[in-house]
């Protein structure tokens, strides 16, 4: 049984922009498909560098984000459909997510604590 409509199998991807609030896709046959950036947790949650760094699926039916692992197909965007992950699956990944800016806390926490770059610490020995 076939779900696509073959005007959705034809559209493949020429090149995608990602802004602060939106996905921009634009379409070998010269359409360009625009959504909400917050259709897509992962995208959203990613910084404009991971946001940058994508590639096409096949032979330009989806996109793809290795570091935020969020695959986008051509068919959902013209179908208009969000991310379809869900809310526990997002929050497993958002966890994962913070123990690497957990590592820049202990310096932020030093710095809070009075004492200053360049400042003379005083050793008992």
């Amino acid at each position: 049984m076939r779900t696509s409509s073959p005007a959705i199998e034809a559209a493949t991807i020429k090149n995608v922009r990602v802004t602060n609030r939106a996905l921009i896709v634009e379409l070998n046959d010269g359409r360009t498909v625009s959504a909400p950036v917050e259709w897509y947790p992962r995208l959203a949650h990613g910084s404009m560098k991971e946001r940058q760094r994508w590639q096409l699926i096949g032979p330009g039916i989806g996109i793809h984000w290795p570091a935020l692992d969020e695959d986008i197909s051509v068919d959902g965007l013209l179908r208009g459909l969000p991310s379809g992950e869900s809310a526990e699956s997002f929050k497993r990944w958002l966890a994962l997510r913070r123990p690497a800016n957990r590592r820049l806390q202990p310096a932020k926490a030093r710095r809070r604590s009075g004492t200053t770059r360049g400042a003379r610490v005083r050793l008992r020995g």
